[in-house]
């Protein structure tokens, strides 16, 4: 008789989503934690998410598919296009390398300049070009689809001549997943994702469901008669207890959002609020704007417009009541610089986004779900601070 899903199972589940992979070098014990409960997790993720879980000699790994590509999904350490190219034309080098083969950075140089695709060529003269360079290097030895055998990359920066060994090891046949058609095949990022669904169309509105939930910070209601969010309603319950039957998670659902929070902090986790500056303002902010919801009344979906004059004029009544205990780098930017940064972030955990034709601001209800203040004594400790 099979086991049930215990906290072995859901110890192998957590760590899946949250990594790319787990190797078996890396993370011995995880990676046979996961061999161990292989079986188990892989019946759930394909009925729930149909997510596949391949389980390698080498390692294991969770292709995570989002039901919708949303902008911090990309590659962290990457900074602009130029970054994603050279690292395509780094696989794309890799794909015609032996296991174990090793090769000097100055050859990789070269092969990438001529693969190139860009209408402007590469020159790797220019300082911006290598830096950029040096990300995807970095990034690929830290995803261990290239290994450092000899030399520093960093030296790449500020020389051109700069010299360095890597070696090509086996993950690096499996970084890319395979798709029912050559890639070229496919002419938009649109028609990759409607491959996803093909397989198991039956499963579509729950699979589309859990891959909001889980790789989401919210799902929001985005019209009357919301398919998605007809289903977050009407099996709540169903949900409620499947997730946290499976996962650390708790399943919230309100008139127009649903939601994963944790009951305690995990640092495996991506959270908010985290160790950012902005974490903190963007909670005192949400309690400005709560005070003035008779200024800007949330319409029948709770969201919030008001133009970027309305949103600085929130945003310096909450520096000046709250901004005493923010970092100096906030203390000291411009309200335009303010507004920038603060948007910024609450553009990634879909708190608020801006109307590209209009300008306007947009403040979504997840915003409405926190709040932060200072304990009451916390200005008394600051004037007493500056009388010493």
């Amino acid at each position: 008789m099979e086991r049930d899903f215990d906290e072995k199972a859901k110890i192998a589940l957590k760590v899946l989503l949250e990594n790319f992979w787990i190797t078996r070098e890396r993370d011995p014990e995880l990676f046979q934690l996961i061999r161990e409960r292989e079986n188990i997790v892989k019946r759930y993720v394909q009925e729930k998410f149909g997510y596949r879980l391949i389980v390698h000699r080498y390692f294991a790994k969770l292709e995570k598919i989002p039901a919708e590509p949303e902008a911090w999904m990309g590659i962290e350490s990457f900074q602009e296009p130029l970054d994603y190219a050279l690292f395509c034309c780094l696989m794309a080098y890799l794909e015609g390398k032996e296991v174990e083969e090793k090769f000097l950075l100055s050859d990789v140089c070269e092969e990438i300049k001529a693969m190139y695709p860009g209408d402007v060529p590469l020159d790797w003269t220019n300082y911006q070009q290598r830096r950029a360079l040096v990300r995807v290097l970095k990034t690929a030895e830290e995803l261990r689809v290239v290994k450092r055998v000899d030399g520093e990359i960093e030296g790449f920066a500020q020389r051109e001549d700069h010299e360095a060994l890597y070696e090509v090891p086996v993950l690096s046949r499996y970084f890319m997943r395979s798709y029912p058609k050559d890639l070229t095949q496919y002419k938009t990022m649109e028609e990759l994702l409607e491959e996803e669904w093909k397989t198991a169309p039956q499963d579509y509105r729950r699979h589309r469901i859990y891959r909001q939930l889980f790789l989401s910070p919210v799902v929001y209601r985005q019209q009357k008669d919301d398919p998605d969010f007809y289903y977050l309603r009407n099996f709540r319950h169903r949900l409620r207890e499947d997730i946290e039957a499976h996962s650390d998670f708790r399943y919230e659902l309100y008139k127009n959002a649903a939601l994963l929070t944790l009951p305690e902090r995990e640092n495996v986790y991506t959270l908010f609020p985290d160790q950012k500056g902005t974490s903190d303002i963007i909670l005192h902010f949400a309690s400005v704007v709560r005070e003035h919801l008779l200024d800007y009344p949330p319409d029948e979906y709770g969201k919030i417009r008001m133009t970027q004059a309305d949103f600085q004029r929130l945003l310096t009544i909450c520096k000046e009541r709250y901004g005493e205990g923010w970092g100096k780098t906030y203390r000291d930017m411009t309200p335009a610089q303010l507004t920038s940064a603060l948007l910024e972030e609450l553009k990634q955990w879909k708190m608020a986004d801006v109307e590209k034709e209009t300008g306007m601001i947009m403040l979504y209800p997840l915003l409405g779900r926190i709040v932060g203040h200072y304990p009451p004594d916390f200005m008394k400790k600051g004037m007493d601070d500056d009388d010493e």
